[in-house]
């Protein structure tokens, strides 16, 4: 049973996990993208989320708060300036999780766990409409009905 179970421990002793948590954060923070299980992924979240909420108030408690976790002063300087920055208005969710083939030698499933606002693909394609049109039939392009319509008029040339 798993009555009051809050905390993946990862089969790790507490300071093993502490330390663990606090370099992917770091990491991530950094990186922006960092690769790992998806069991750790979760674990980080709940880690990470609090820290980054924490950095949209900058001030000297708020820094050493962070420090005590992250353990990295590069980090909470990257934390505090450009991270915190593009998250001022996002209310939560500052993480996203996206599932990968699991890994070939013991088969563990592997997730991508990035920031929100640093995936610029992920925001172009968001930002932008797509230039195709869904139907039942599969996708149709939206620009070959003007294209057909301009080549379809007769075209008259004197000479």
């Amino acid at each position: 049973m798993r009555h009051g179970k809050t905390v993946n421990h990862l089969s790790r002793t507490s300071s093993h996990r502490k330390a663990l948590l606090s370099n992917m954060a770091s990491s991530l923070i950094l990186h922006k993208r960092i690769t790992t299980t998806l069991a750790k992924a979760k674990a980080l979240r709940v880690y990470v989320e609090p820290l980054i909420t924490k950095s949209k108030d900058d001030n000297t408690h708020s820094r050493r708060t962070v420090f005590s976790y992250l353990k990295n002063k590069e980090s909470v300087k990257e934390l505090f300036g450009p991270v915190a920055e593009k998250v001022a208005e996002r209310p939560g969710g500052y993480t996203r999780i996206l599932k990968l083939i699991n890994r070939k030698g013991d088969n563990a499933e592997m997730a991508i766990m990035e920031l929100v606002d640093f995936n610029e693909n992920l925001l172009k394609d968001a930002s932008g409409k797509s230039e195709t049109k869904k139907t039942r039939r599969g996708r149709k392009p939206a620009v070959a009905k003007t294209e057909t319509a301009e080549t379809s008029a007769p075209t008259e040339t004197k000479e």
